[in-house]
């Protein structure tokens, strides 16, 4: 039995597209309707959804000015800011709510995440183990530890024990791993790559590939 396709309008707009600029257009309404309402993050929120990062960043900045303490707003700022590669910006953002929420797990891992970005693993390690600690259940901060720590473990299989040795530590090497499936042993090349020239965007953007590619696998 086949599964019907998604309804869409005569123009071809799929039906969560609808509901999203649907959505959008309802908080719009209620928020020029009462600016100082606290819906402006939601409605910044849909905005980065629907791809539109640029209004989200204004509508956050705008509401921030009104509710500067507003936690929720700063890290969808935060996001948004990290969709157009603003990580130093995203950063910022993130910081001002560990200021006064320093157990706020989700920060933690967004904070480790702009860190890998921005070529810091060490920085990123600090803030995934912050966010291990605080939630014991938290799996995927612990598995993307057991890859960046000091580059990861070599694991059992050959090519993770060619690793040992630093000879193939190379971009070069760490492609040929991602073209062959072996997204443990280019997560381990990258990381060590970034780890030593954080400067090195090539590096860091195929941590990144590595990263995605392990993350689809396991899941």
């Amino acid at each position: 039995m086949t599964s019907e396709p998604a309804p869409t309008d005569p123009g071809g707009v799929s039906s969560p597209e609808l509901a999203l600029a649907a959505a959008i257009r309802r908080y719009e309404e209620r928020l020029a309707k009462d600016p100082a309402s606290l819906g402006f993050a939601l409605l910044a929120d849909l905005y980065r959804k629907a791809g539109r990062v640029d209004d989200a960043v204004a509508v956050c900045r705008d509401g921030l000015i009104r509710h500067p303490h507003y936690a929720t707003a700063r890290l969808i700022l935060a996001k948004a800011l990290m969709s157009r590669q603003d990580f130093a910006g995203a950063l910022a953002e993130i910081e001002a709510i560990l200021r006064s929420s320093p157990k706020d797990v989700q920060c933690h891992r967004l904070a480790a995440e702009v860190h890998r970005r921005l070529g810091r693993i060490d920085e990123a390690v600090r803030h995934l183990e912050r966010a291990a600690s605080l939630d014991p259940g938290d799996r995927e901060s612990r598995a993307l530890l057991g890859v960046l720590r000091a580059g990861g473990a070599a694991g059992e299989s050959g090519v993770a024990r060619l690793l040992t040795d630093d000879t193939f530590v190379t971009a070069a090497f760490g492609t040929l791993c991602l073209d062959q499936g072996l997204a443990d042993e280019a997560t381990i090349v990258f990381t060590r790559l970034v780890r030593k020239h954080p400067d090195d965007a090539g590096a860091r953007e195929r941590l990144e590939t590595a990263l995605r590619a392990r993350s689809r696998r396991k899941g």
